[in-house]
């Protein structure tokens, strides 16, 4: 007797479920969260730096001169958000391994200001590192 088996990726009549385009953010993929990016934080791209406003729990993005809490960074985002006039829940990556040329940082920080508060939260950073 044999066994016949058939591999079925997609439902009848679907063609295609989406599309990849490699960014080379993620070198090795950690945890991701949904976490809500506070109303006012504008339009964020993916591998945006983020912080923790204290008072609300919300994420913005990480300014040095932020006085709020979020001066210190916290997360990374993973997806584009619009978080103009209204909260957004947006996943964020809480620990992995994430490429820093890749990021995109707030006014005042560099791979520098954000490479120890990133290695408190489990999020390691590495540059320069061939794709």
């Amino acid at each position: 007797m044999t066994d016949s088996y058939s591999y079925k990726p997609l439902a009848n009549g679907v063609a295609t479920v989406g599309t990849f385009s490699p960014d080379e953010l993620v070198i090795c993929p950690g945890t991701g969260r949904v976490r809500t990016i506070a109303s006012g934080s504008g339009v964020l791209k993916r591998g945006t730096v983020l912080g923790k406003i204290t008072a609300s729990g919300k994420m913005t993005i990480s300014l040095t001169a932020a006085t709020d809490g979020s001066q210190t960074p916290y997360v990374v985002l993973a997806e584009d958000v619009d978080a103009t006039s209204a909260d957004v829940d947006a996943v964020c990556y809480f620990s992995g391994v994430l490429n820093a040329n890749k990021l995109i940082y707030g006014t005042g920080h560099s791979l520098t200001t954000v490479f120890d508060p990133f290695r408190q939260v489990d999020i390691e950073l590495h540059s320069g590192i061939p794709f």
